[in-house]
């Protein structure tokens, strides 16, 4: 940025501009980068989250136990603690759902079994016509 004058001419007070073009061409560049981002920032997927319950919260006593799905590392599943093939815990499940129409199924997943054991338990369970499902998670105690 230079300051002078249009004339050479000492007398005069020089002239004392600044350059905004470079302010400008800035300011056009994040106009467009925010432009772009807002939409993907604003995107979202709507949701309604089941809140927690504490833990040392009662457990109401109308409330059955849910059957309970275990399924190890190596994609063995375990129906209450009995090891079941896949189709077994199709056919089951089936029966217990006759039984019991709000049947609830908890899986206990191990953290390194392969997502598709996962999904074949799921499966069957749909298949089954369970539709309450939920996952068994450990608690993380802070210290």
């Amino acid at each position: 940025m230079a300051f002078g004058s249009l004339n050479n001419n000492d007398d005069e007070v020089p002239m004392a501009e600044i350059n905004v073009t470079p302010l400008v061409d800035v300011m056009l560049v994040l106009l467009i980068v925010f432009m772009i981002t807002m939409p993907v920032l604003t995107h979202s997927i709507p949701l309604q989250l089941p809140v927690a319950a504490q833990e040392n919260q009662p457990t109401p006593p109308e409330l059955k136990k849910p059957v309970r799905l275990a399924i190890n590392q190596n994609g063995e599943y375990y129906l209450d603690e009995k090891l079941i093939s896949l189709d077994e815990l199709k056919n089951l499940l089936q029966q217990q759902h006759k039984e019991n129409p709000d049947l609830v199924l908890a899986i206990a997943a191990d953290k390194t079994v392969k997502y598709e054991y996962v999904t074949d338990a799921l499966q069957s369970a749909q298949q089954a016509g369970v539709s309450k499902i939920g996952f068994e998670t450990e608690v993380q105690h802070s210290e």
